[in-house]
């Protein structure tokens, strides 16, 4: 279990560091969650996500000042307390492997307020009553957009429209669809 949570957290840094280089939109800080819950380690997703912050600050912040390893790791450990020692050493395995490829650049990404969409899935129910009425019977559209916030955390939204509601949002999709056609 401990091997396990050791290569879930190098891949979470991994992550990391393509995020600050712009390579992927984010972290998906609650799927990762979910596989060291499953190989039987206890934590929560909003630690697991305030460890990817630190750690994505840290090494933004190690990248443009040239921190010594042990400077991050130091930092680190000090900033978050919950942190096993191994946990730690697969840190600065990580930083030690890939920390040089960061951009030095003032990152962007952070400067965002807005956040990026990442992808899209949607199904359709049916409703088949409510308190009020018996046979409902109403289809409805279920739409889960994946967005990833501007400190890189990938999340969930997600909302239901009727199908008049979804299909004006459809109509809106074309006419952008048509917009771009002649960019």
């Amino acid at each position: 279990a401990l091997r396990m949570f050791s290569n879930l957290l190098s891949l979470q840094c991994e992550q990391i560091i393509q995020h600050l280089n712009h390579e992927i939109p984010g972290v998906n800080t609650a799927e990762l969650c979910q596989r060291i819950q499953t190989s039987g380690i206890e934590i929560n997703v909003g630690d697991l996500a305030k460890i990817a912050n630190i750690v994505s600050f840290l090494f933004s912040t190690a990248g443009r000042n040239n921190l010594s390893t042990e400077e991050l790791v130091t930092t680190l450990g000090n900033a978050v307390s919950m942190l096993p020692k191994h946990a730690l050493q697969v840190i600065r395995h990580v930083w030690n492997e890939q920390g040089k490829s960061i951009s030095v650049s003032e990152d962007a990404r952070n400067m965002a307020t807005v956040g990026q969409f990442v992808d899209i899935k949607w199904k359709l129910g049916v409703a088949m009553s409510s308190d009020t009425c018996r046979s409902l019977k109403y289809p409805y559209v279920t739409v889960t957009l994946k967005v990833a916030d501007p400190s890189g955390q990938i999340t969930d939204k997600s909302f239901e429209m009727t199908i008049p509601q979804f299909k004006n949002f459809f109509r809106q999709f074309k006419e952008m669809a048509a917009v771009l056609e002649t960019v």
